[in-house]
């Protein structure tokens, strides 16, 4: 969920400013497969990297195997949590039986971006050309929080976090970016009220 820091930092920077401050957030990672190890999680790793270099934090890193109800469930957790302010999985976006996460992680979306997954492949479509089709990579916000969806391979966590994912979490991004809006994420629509004649 997002951090209540945030309603300030936005507030004080949000009208007029020409500089914006970096706002560090806290990131969950999760690399989904059945058969990788701390040890040869090279694209759990490489994100890690990644996101700690920009300037964020590693909230947890977990490995969990190909396995709906699994993802499914600590995805949830994170979520639950104030600590947690955006989710990034790795693995089981492909088309095979065992690759489940969209189906795992999309129940729990209150609305998807569906922009990413399309601007997904299409930047992948420039390093492995038509083969961009078999990802169903996808991306939403959950309770507050971003949930990012990747493939397994460490070459499409590089492309999705250095073009999408990275400019999107820095509060310095131009004209918008998903930070500023973290704070509205959990404003509902007025409930509709209907006068009932007898």
């Amino acid at each position: 969920m997002n951090d209540a820091s945030l309603t300030h930092q936005h507030a004080e920077h949000a009208h007029g400013k020409k500089d914006r401050p970096f706002v560090s957030l806290a990131i969950a990672v999760l690399t989904i497969s059945d058969t990788r190890t701390e040890e040869t999680d090279s694209s759990g790793r490489s994100l890690v990297e990644r996101l700690t270099k920009a300037g964020h934090k590693v909230a947890e890193k977990v490995i969990v195997p190909d396995d709906i109800y699994q993802i499914r469930a600590k995805v949830s957790d994170w979520i639950a949590r104030d600590g947690v302010n955006v989710v990034i999985t790795t693995g089981g976006t492909g088309l095979t039986g065992r690759d489940g996460t969209p189906e795992a992680i999309r129940p729990l979306f209150d609305k998807e971006i569906e922009g990413f997954g399309e601007r997904f492949r299409a930047i992948s479509h420039d390093e492995i050309k038509t083969s961009t089709i078999q990802s169903r990579a996808l991306a939403g916000v959950a309770n507050a929080t971003y949930i990012f969806c990747l493939p397994g391979s460490s070459g499409a966590c590089r492309t999705g976090w250095d073009n999408l994912i990275e400019p999107q979490l820095d509060y310095r991004t131009r004209p918008c970016n998903l930070v500023e809006l973290m704070p509205r994420l959990l404003e509902k629509l007025p409930s509709a009220t209907h006068a009932h004649a007898d």
